[in-house]
């Protein structure tokens, strides 16, 4: 599945139109379409996925189970999440300990977006894993 048809499939289970999702975004009309065929800047692509609660990286790998981990987790553990996630991407950030890089390159602003989001899913499952592993009896469905 393309990015576009992702995105697509988040706008018919909100009832929202596309057009109506690149109005309420600031986009030029037309411009999510365009993702058929090409691709869209980083910060668009977060403002998306920002609307619909999901990650960068599930708008454009269409991982489903990333999309339904995030609705068996209570409000209080996205709290958790989200606190944790700004602590690490902001040391990781502050470069104290050296900046992060790969292969000897320093991190674009691009791949440390696309770390935060697969850091994300991981600490959504680790969430679900403590809880069933800790908890089994109280999270039970």
């Amino acid at each position: 599945m393309t990015t576009y048809e992702t995105i697509k499939k988040l706008c018919d289970e909100k009832n929202i139109a596309v057009t109506a999702l690149e109005k309420e975004l600031g986009f030029g009309r037309g411009s999510i379409g365009k993702l058929r065929n090409s691709s869209t800047s980083a910060e668009r692509l977060q403002k998306i996925a920002d609307y619909f609660h999901v990650t960068v990286n599930d708008l454009m790998n269409n991982t489903d189970n990333a999309h339904s981990l995030k609705t068996d987790l209570t409000s209080k553990d996205e709290k958790d999440i989200k606190k944790d996630l700004d602590n690490i991407m902001k040391k990781i950030s502050s470069g104290a300990d050296g900046s992060a890089s790969y292969d000897g390159e320093p991190l674009s602003p691009e791949s440390l977006e696309l770390f935060r989001g697969e850091l994300e899913i991981a600490l959504q499952r680790l969430k679900l894993i403590n809880k069933e592993k800790y908890n089994p009896l109280k999270n039970k469905k």
